[in-house]
This record gives C-alpha cells, sequence and structure tokens, in this order.
C-alpha cells in the first residue's frame, strides 16, 4: 500500500477531547517525541528481517490483561516492550535483523497510554505491511462489568477518564479501539480467565512445540552443606556404598570412570537411576500444565562429591536420550 492509499495519521479514530491536549495542529498530529530525527530516518528504510524472526502487537481495553499476556510472552524468551508509542514499532523492528544481538521476537504493548501517540497505530501497522514485514496482532477485551471491577480493585483511573466517570473512559476506549479490534488476528476475552488461566493461552497462541518444553536442572549436593532450597524434587541415594571409603577413589569424584563405575555397579543402582529418570520424564506434562518451565531436581549424598554427582550424571544420559532438554550442576563436587 503506498502513502497515497494509506488514510491520514488519525483519521479513523483520534483521542476524546476531555483528554486530548489542546495546541495540536490537527492536520499534522504529534505522533512521536520531537528532537529525535534519527529514529524517523531509521524508520524510512527498514532491512528485511531474520528468518525465523517474529513481530507481535499487543494491545486491547485497558484492564483487559495486557500485563499479564506480557509477562507470559517474556517467559517464553519473548523481547517485550510494554507501553511503546507506536512511531518507535518501526525502528524497533531492526532489532530483529542478523546483527540485532539475537532478538528474533519481538512483541510490542501498544495502547492508549500512550495517548495521542496511540493515533498513529493504524498507519504504522500499514507501513510494517508496505516494508513486507509480517506481524500479528492480538487484542485483549473483557466485559465492562470486569473491568469496572478489576478497577476498583486496584484504585486507579483509567487513562482516557479524565475528568469523567470510568464508564466515560470505557466507553472512549472502545470507540477508539474498535478498528484495531476488527483487524486483529487474535481476540482474547479475559473476563472469565484466571491470571494463570491467561498464561496457558498465551502460550497456546504464540508458542512452537520447542518453547513449550519443560526443561530439567539437576543438582547434585551434599547433605552436610544443605538442602538447595530450589529443589523441586529430592532424591537421598546416601545409602549407597560410599567410593569415600575406598583410598584410590577417594580423590576423585563422581565424573571420573573409577568412581561412576564403583557407583552404578553396584545390585539395581542402573535399574533404579532408570526408573527415577523415567519417573522424572513423566511428570514433565503436570509441570507443563501447572506454567513451570524449569524443574530442579536435586540429588543428594553426604558430601555431593562421589555417588550423587555419579548418580546426577547418569540420570542426565538417560532424560538426553528421551529428548528432555537437560542440564546438570554438581553444587558441591568441588568442596572438600
Amino acid at each position: 500500500m503506498t502513502s497515497q492509499q494509506r488514510p491520514a495519521t488519525g483519521s479513523q479514530f483520534s483521542v476524546p477531547a476531555h483528554v486530548r491536549p489542546e495546541a495540536r495542529d490537527p492536520k499534522n498530529p504529534l505522533t512521536a517525541p520531537g528532537g529525535i530525527p534519527s529514529l524517523e530516518r531509521k524508520a524510512e528504510a527498514i532491512p528485511p528481517l531474520q528468518r525465523g524472526s517474529e513481530v507481535l502487537i499487543v494491545t486491547g481495553r485497558s484492564g483487559a490483561g495486557r500485563s499479564r499476556a506480557a509477562n507470559a510472552l517474556e517467559d517464553l524468551d519473548w523481547y517485550v516492550i510494554d507501553n511503546l508509542p507506536p512511531t518507535l514499532l518501526l525502528p524497533m523492528v531492526g532489532m530483529l535483523t542478523p546483527d540485532g544481538g539475537g532478538v528474533h521476537r519481538l512483541a510490542a504493548v501498544v495502547d492508549v497510554r500512550s495517548r495521542e501517540f496511540f493515533t498513529s497505530l493504524e498507519d504504522v501497522l500499514d507501513e510494517l505491511r508496505h516494508h513486507g514485514i509480517a506481524y500479528r496482532t492480538i487484542y485483549m477485551d473483557a466485559t465492562d462489568q470486569v473491568l469496572i471491577r478489576r478497577y476498583e480493585s486496584n484504585r486507579r483511573p483509567h487513562p482516557l477518564q479524565g475528568d469523567g466517570t470510568l464508564l466515560d473512559g470505557l466507553k472512549a476506549e472502545s470507540e477508539l479501539l474498535a478498528p484495531l479490534r476488527e483487524r486483529a488476528d487474535e481476540i482474547i476475552d479475559t473476563s472469565d480467565l484466571s491470571v494463570h488461566d491467561l498464561a496457558r493461552y498465551m502460550r497456546n497462541v504464540v508458542a512452537d512445540e520447542g518453547d513449550q518444553d519443560t526443561r530439567v536442572s539437576l543438582m547434585s549436593f551434599g547433605f552436610k552443606n544443605g538442602l538447595p532450597l530450589d529443589a523441586d524434587q529430592v532424591l537421598d541415594v546416601r545409602f549407597l556404598q560410599n567410593p569415600y571409603w575406598v583410598d584410590e577413589l577417594r580423590s576423585l569424584t563422581g565424573r571420573d570412570q573409577p568412581v561412576s563405575d564403583y557407583v552404578l555397579d553396584q545390585p539395581g543402582v542402573r535399574h533404579l537411576a532408570d526408573t527415577y529418570a523415567e519417573l522424572i520424564a513423566s511428570t514433565l506434562e503436570g509441570y507443563k500444565r501447572e506454567l513451570k518451565p524449569f524443574v530442579t531436581v536435586a540429588i543428594g549424598c553426604t558430601g555431593g562429591r562421589h555417588r550423587s554427582v555419579a548418580i546426577s550424571e547418569y540420570i542426565a544420559e538417560n532424560l538426553r536420550e528421551r529428548g528432555v532438554p537437560t542440564q546438570i550442576m554438581h553444587r558441591d563436587m568441588g568442596r572438600k
């Protein structure tokens, strides 16, 4: 779409009169803070996106859960910018180029908090299309009754309320956002959604299969140094024979083959470790449902140097063979 075909900035909607500053030129409304010409120059020529990059616009009614949606996106490793003036969206897309510091997924929360800047959003979206930049728009919504209840509970004014009532602000916002609601790719009504329900919904909307994998952190430790505070599960392997009492093994660790063989060759130990790895893998679906992206499994012996290290290494390899993303840390292995 050419600049002649695109509607003039602010032609579709404008900020309500009772909250709009006067002394604006209606034929040339302000859409970005003054004194930043470099941003406008950068927006004129946006480089092509890196392959696999994504742009997501989150908008919608105030109180409908935009901030919660942003939190869920951050948990999914999106680069999230809240309350972004629309004009700044164009230069921000430049972060998604190969020299953009590893940022491949940009989510921008754009809403009426930016006041008169917000009137440029539709033009900015058209500009993105004009440059061949694919994006998706998520519109957050809720009923007036629910929004009123939420505002009354947090005791904050509506951004478009001005000198009017809360209902005045809600009505003005609905009228302002109507064109965006019509062109949204996804409309999420949060009226009956809990905080956790909304996070799950966001994951289903934007996450690919890899995003939803729960990752396991295996941590070996010594009970004499205390339990790990962040452990979700704890396995005590102090019932196994201790290599510490074997003179030639004492100075080694569970990562050394002689110690590993000594621990794992004890009767039933490999079967026990395989069974526990299967148990961990079977719990991951439940952790995923509860929006827990990381699970820490602590495996402990007396000093955290021999038995727990060997068992942790074995279980980590088992989980990786099952396709479970697994990292391992030996908290006390270096201690005497």
